[in-house]
């Protein structure tokens, strides 16, 4: 059931004018500082203090996007978060946010329903990649891949964010949410030139060219160019990626504003698909680490153009407003094949499933934030609205015959004729799912005892219009209208000077998800095929502790989150029971010993199947969340040899089930990555080597299974990957 609540944008409106008004007449009395100079820092948000800095080491952030929190030290959020730097992306040579979130004790990397989409498990939950926050907005980033060189940062928000960000439009945000942070040109001029190759014969080349101008470098512009193209280093697989972007700001003494504009084309031909082992098998050992069991007529291609636009404005002292605007066209066009292991020795079954997909997206916000004080306490408040509208058209089709194949041994089979069943005009597909949010949100947070004591409440009030249509047009077959309030409390308290405490109650609102039948194999034709569900709300309870040693930190956090849950039961997609997931945190960050950086921690994960049907699975674990997660990396500046640094890697993931039932297990991995990278100048010009191993032992292993509600398809880990590339700035 949900609460109405008639908070409306006029009466929002209002709050802003007299929340300024209130800041405004506290500093008249105050005398203007003239700022002598500006400071010019990396600013994607348009802030006045821009990104917050790196911590010792410079792997991460002291803090990061909180919301319309806005930019929020660690210490003072009651929130646990990870915000990764471009340090880091590049001498990892990151080619994706999933190789970077790898990083994280608390996210795994699997995979979409039936493609190739990159999805992160965040606290056992999933996050779409078309659910990232580019900028603090939702919906503008590619859907299935996003290049790291379109990044300064990502930021990991651990834990239901709804009230902090306002609904996901994919349906996730319970688990976390990944804010995705664009480059800016920095203070001195850059002219950078980047090549490099790995296994396969996948060669790589990219320019990122920044300038600031104008009177006191009030202006910058930043240019990034890449390409990506050849074999990988999984057996036949072949990528090309082309990415180009450009980054603006200006700085004035009152005002701030940034813009972007990015596009991106991705296409995998030939990428190994996931697996799904038919039910009553145990799990089938990992197949070599570099075959690949694709059909050769298999083919993904995704092509986006978005764009941002965001402005602060400064209201008076410790008063601000902010506007942002964002929009996004999409296409996609997939022709795929998933298989289905039908016995212990491998052989499986095939089927084509051809999609294609146009996705436009305008999203938006407004805010302002401002402090004040009540006799001894302070207030910083905090109150925005926001819009979202996209429109999704698709269409899809199945091939008519089943393809036999074997994961050891693949079959290589003609692409089989396909036939529409029931899913629309391929070459000009029709309206299927328009989705409109908006919400409001207001926050205090009150600071007691010099600081030492935060106390957040908020509230946000959201709107969910989701409209569903069958594949062949027609008036909306679903319609669904509500409005639900989604509260938050979050404390704070610092006994001692880098000892932080914190605890939160917040709760996540997420949209429907609809069932794809169609995508099995076998397909499986559903009643609701396609047709989202109304929309869900789960809990989450959290505490934990943080320590700043200036040059090491660590937190430590104890949740517990609850998420409804769908699943297919015979020809009706549905919410069947909830997943309640209990987890321990502990991660540690930052300069130990000169010279040496570290980054890891281990997550503990307990999750419990309830309400199921019948009872039939109440008390199993929920599928693809493993028990143990934990990471180790270490940086190394090797004592003689100036710019030289030796990194490495252990990522460890425990067993998990790819069955509700829990019958069918699979297998624990431990993976090992080794790095390196010299800086030296060559003919007076800075060049920086790196080269990277990845799965250095070249394990195999299944690295994920599922993702998307109660299906445990299976994804392989990579094979041994070498990368190398050098970085000449001009």
């Amino acid at each position: 059931m949900t609460t109405r609540f008639t908070l409306t944008p006029l009466a929002l409106g209002a709050a802003l004018l007299a929340t300024s008004h209130l800041a405004h007449a506290q500093d008249a009395a105050t005398t203007e500082q003239p700022i002598q100079t500006v400071v010019v820092t990396a600013s994607a948000d348009a802030s006045a203090q821009g990104l917050p800095k790196e911590y010792a080491g410079g792997q991460v952030a002291r803090g990061g996007r909180i919301g319309l929190l806005g930019n929020v030290d660690m210490m003072d959020t009651p929130f646990n978060t990870t915000n990764f730097t471009q340090a880091l992306i590049q001498d990892q040579q990151a080619r994706s946010v999933a190789d970077v979130v790898q990083n994280d004790p608390s996210v795994r990397v699997a995979r979409g329903f039936g493609n190739y989409q990159e999805l992160y498990v965040i606290r056992g939950f999933a996050v779409n990649s078309d659910d990232m926050a580019y900028n603090g907005l939702y919906g503008l980033l590619p859907r299935q891949f996003v290049a790291t060189e379109l990044l300064e940062r990502v930021e990991v928000f651990r834990g239901a964010n709804s009230f902090v960000n306002g609904a996901v439009p994919g349906g996730g945000g319970i688990g976390g949410m990944i804010n995705l942070v664009p480059k800016r040109a920095p203070n001195a001029p850059l002219n950078r030139v980047t090549l490099g190759v790995e296994s396969g014969g996948q060669v790589y080349g990219a320019v990122d060219v920044a300038r600031r101008f104008g009177p006191e470098d009030r202006a910058g512009l930043r240019i990034n160019a890449v390409r990506r193209d050849g074999d990988t280093a999984i057996d036949r697989e072949e990528r090309t990626l082309s990415v180009f972007s450009v980054g603006a700001d200006y700085r004035g003494r009152d005002a701030r504003v940034s813009a972007d504009v990015g596009y991106q084309d991705h296409a995998l031909n030939k990428a190994r698909p996931s697996v799904t082992v038919a039910a009553g098998l145990p799990i089938v050992a990992a197949p070599d680490a570099s075959s690949n069991w694709a059909q050769p007529w298999t083919v993904s291609e995704e092509r986006d153009l978005f764009g941002t636009l965001r402005a602060e404005v400064d209201l008076g002292q410790d008063a601000v407003a902010w506007a942002a605007l964002g929009a996004r066209r999409g296409d996609e066009s997939n022709v795929l094949a998933s298989s289905t292991v039908s016995d212990t020795l491998g052989n499986a079954g095939m089927s084509r499933f051809d999609n294609v997909r146009e996705d436009d997206v305008r999203t938006g916000e407004i805010g302002a934030r401002t402090g004040l004080r009540t006799g001894p306490v302070k207030h910083t408040l905090s109150a925005t609205a926001s819009g979202f509208h996209a429109e999704s058209r698709n269409a899809f089709a199945l091939g008519g015959a089943f393809i036999a194949t074997n994961i050891y041994r693949p079959i290589d089979a003609p692409a089989p004729a396909y036939m529409a069943w029931p899913g629309g005009d391929m070459a000009n597909p029709n309206l299927t799912r328009k989705t409109i949010l908006s919400s409001a949100a207001v926050a205090d947070t009150l600071s007691f005892a010099g600081d030492r004591l935060l106390l957040t409440l908020g509230l946000r009030h959201q709107r969910i219009k989701d409209y569903g249509y069958a594949y062949d047009g027609g008036a909306p077959q679903t319609a669904y209208e509500e409005s639900a309030n989604t509260p938050m409390v979050g404390l704070v308290y610092k006994p001692a000077p880098g000892v932080s405490l914190y605890a939160n109650y917040i709760e996540a609102l997420q949209q429907g998800q609809a069932g794809f039948g169609a995508a099995l194999s076998p397909p499986v034709r559903l009643v609701n095929e396609g047709i989202p569900l109304a929309p869900y709300v789960s809990r989450q309870r959290e505490v934990g502790i943080k320590l700043d040693g200036g040059k090491l930190g660590m937190s430590a956090a104890l949740f517990t989150t609850t998420q409804p849950v769908g699943s297919i039961q015979g020809d009706t997609f549905g919410l069947f029971g909830d997943q309640r997931n209990r987890g321990v945190e502990i991660s540690a960050f930052g300069l130990p010993a000169r010279g040496l950086r570290l980054l890891g921690g281990v997550t503990l994960l307990d999750t419990k199947q309830r309400r199921t049907p019948n009872g039939a699975f109440d008390g199993r674990e929920a599928i693809g969340v493993p028990n143990i997660q934990a990471n180790l990396g270490a940086d190394w500046d090797v004592p003689g040899v100036q710019g030289l640094s030796l990194n490495a890697r252990t990522v460890y993931t425990s067993a998990q089930f790819a069955d509700a039932a829990n019958l069918q297990k699979v297998p624990a991995w431990t993976r090992l990555d080794l790095g390196a990278s010299w800086s030296t100048r060559l003919f007076e010009r800075a060049l920086t080597l790196r080269a990277r191993i990845d799965n250095v032992t070249d394990k195999n292993y299944w690295a994920s299974s599922g993702g998307y509600p109660n299906y445990g398809y299976l994804v392989a880990g990579a094979p041994r990957t070498f990368t190398v590339s050098g970085s000449v700035d001009f």
